[in-house]
């Protein structure tokens, strides 16, 4: 089954300005995809309009079997909260709760058991088993967004979406966290869509979707970061 399905997926605001113009797009369970391009080519709205959070002024979106348009508001969040993971580039994290405590907030919220067998292996996934007592102000960046990265993953969702989820980081720990969210795509069969101005980070991914006016201009399958500057060069030629 796919994970995200944007079938004619239009968003256009006051003026006409067209944000997303007629994109569709299949996301196949499991995978990793990275959508990259210019400032102003729609990919922020490409990945709001597909985890749910901003509805669409045309065409039809699926998350984890579920269309979107079909739900009512309450519906739509229970649907983020339970199908749908968010990884930010601020870590968003409780600072007076600890690592554990962070992790688990999405079913404390959504008024659920936690998964002790579940959260172990989360935790021990993520480096952060023997941090778990720690507070946000006790971990390094990296640390922050591997808390955060467990957290997206706790509900077992149906997708997990970044935006720019290594912007803030050193390289060498952008690249460590990288290395874990191609590790639960390959591990646990998680699927994650990742925003990224990034050739480096996005060549990660399994595919990457270059993004133009609102359109998707570009797939590249096993994207090297080379090609994918390449790529990025040409469409800001004049």
């Amino acid at each position: 089954m796919s994970a995200v399905v944007l079938e004619h997926v239009t968003r256009a605001y006051p003026g006409g300005v067209r944000a997303l113009d007629d994109v569709s797009l299949t996301v196949a369970t499991g995978s990793f995809v990275a959508v990259m391009g210019p400032s102003g080519s729609g990919k922020s709205t490409l990945m709001h309009c597909a985890a749910g959070l901003d509805a669409p002024t045309s065409g039809r979106v699926v998350v984890g079997g579920a269309e979107i348009g079909a739900l009512s508001e309450n519906r739509r969040t229970v649907l983020r909260r339970e199908r749908v993971g968010f990884v930010f580039q601020a870590y968003n994290l409780v600072p007076a709760l600890t690592v554990e405590e962070n992790v688990t907030l999405p079913l404390r919220l959504a008024g659920a058991a936690t998964d002790r067998m579940w959260l172990e292996t989360l935790l021990e996934r993520v480096g952060l088993a023997g941090l778990r007592n720690r507070r946000p102000a006790e971990l390094s960046g990296g640390q922050q967004q591997r808390a955060a990265i467990a957290r997206a993953l706790v509900t077992r969702p149906a997708v997990v979406f970044g935006d720019e989820p290594t912007g803030a980081l050193d390289l060498r720990t952008a690249r460590e966290v990288l290395a874990l969210l191609r590790d639960i795509v390959d591990g646990f069969g998680q699927t994650v869509v990742m925003v990224t101005h990034d050739p480096g980070a996005a060549a990660h991914a399994d595919r990457a979707l270059v993004m133009a006016d609102g359109r998707i201009v570009g797939i590249l399958d096993k994207p090297t970061a080379g090609d994918l500057a390449e790529r990025l060069t040409r469409l800001e030629l004049p």
